[in-house]
């Protein structure tokens, strides 16, 4: 079976996204929504980096929606509660990398996205971001163990060359670094990390008393200059190191944390290990380490082509998931909702 599929929005991970799409012989892109006004009309292929694939972008929500595509990938970063109910009510599935697992953070917002997959008959499936397949991992690994005292998730990057602070703002970066709202602003921009810890506990079987979020930060002792014309002025924050925990009986059972940093005049000083570090404490206790490094024909010339590398674990889990979630019963999906998510389409045969 193929698969007929739109993309929504063409930013970081959208143009990961679409290469994917493009080069899965169980997909097929026939559609394309643009965000900004002078991506519109233009060869989606082309728009992305790779050669001309026949789809032009449009910014008409209606006629995408009139294409009844099996399924949309919804790669924007934060998640607009409006559109996404809007598509789910008509009928289309999505898969998202955005900020949705659960869809607990959205508040009210859940709500209407359940009301519209009941409407519409359709799924979502959140795959987490940075990425989430991580606590999938975490869940798997846990699974040989006969005791579980506590699982704890590690993300761990230096994001100097990363070009995106529309999305790095939002999680504290940039900010006064004695800024009176700095800790909110970060709880409320890495609340997916909240909806993780959940999700390993609900994978567990464990009701949580309550999911705590704490930050501890580093400044920049320089101007920091960085890609995209933005700047970190000295004093301002310059790495973050945020905890999200899931407590039982006052006790730490789940840690989701992240830890990000850039430049190299922090104070004060951190050291970043370039990859995720799985722990589960129990009997056995496990330890995992996930890096990850270019294929042995890689030819990277430009920054770009390197942070393009890291942007295929974020998209890859939703685009993976595509066929499980057209199958799933309506309503709001989770990894440990679908069966195992397949690689298919993907594999090299020349």
């Amino acid at each position: 079976m193929t698969y007929r599929v739109v993309q929504w929005t063409t930013g970081n991970v959208g143009r990961k996204s679409v290469h994917a799409i493009v080069a899965n012989t169980d997909l097929e892109l026939v559609g394309c929504f643009a965000w900004s006004p002078d991506k519109v009309g233009r060869d989606v292929g082309e728009l992305c980096g790779i050669d001309p694939v026949g789809v032009t972008t449009t910014d008409n929500v209606d006629a995408l929606l009139a294409l009844k595509p099996d399924c949309i990938v919804y790669n924007p970063m934060f998640a607009d509660v409006d559109t996404v109910a809007r598509i789910l009510g008509a009928g289309i599935n999505v898969v998202t990398t955005s900020e949705f697992i659960t869809g607990h953070s959205l508040g009210d917002g859940r709500n209407r996205i359940m009301e519209a997959c009941e409407q519409g008959g359709s799924t979502i499936f959140g795959s987490g971001i940075n990425p989430g397949f991580i606590q999938l991992f975490a869940i798997v690994t846990a699974g040989i163990s006969d005791r579980i005292d506590r699982i704890s998730i590690v993300e761990s990057f230096d994001t100097t060359i990363y070009n995106s602070p529309d999305t790095e703002i939002p999680m504290g970066f940039g900010y006064p670094i004695d800024h009176p709202h700095l800790a909110a602003v970060t709880e409320n921009g890495s609340g997916i990390f909240g909806e993780a810890v959940g999700l390993v506990a609900d994978a567990l079987g464990a009701h949580l008393d309550e999911i705590r979020c704490e930050a501890s930060y580093a400044q920049t002792t320089e101007d920091l200059q960085l890609p995209g014309d933005w700047t970190i002025a000295a004093g301002c924050v310059a790495g973050i190191d945020v905890r999200w925990t899931g407590i039982v009986n006052g006790r730490n059972v789940v840690e989701v944390r992240g830890i990000w940093t850039k430049g190299q005049t922090r104070q004060p000083e951190w050291t970043t290990t370039f990859g995720y570090t799985i722990t589960v404490e129990g009997r056995p206790t496990i330890r995992s380490t996930l890096s990850f490094e270019p294929p042995p024909d890689f030819i990277g010339e430009t920054l770009d082509d390197y942070i393009m590398l890291g942007l295929t674990i974020t998209a890859m889990p939703a685009i993976t998931a595509i066929p499980a979630v057209v199958a799933a019963p309506a309503g709001i999906a989770t990894y440990i909702d679908l069966p195992l998510l397949l690689p298919r389409g993907v594999l090299a045969t020349s």
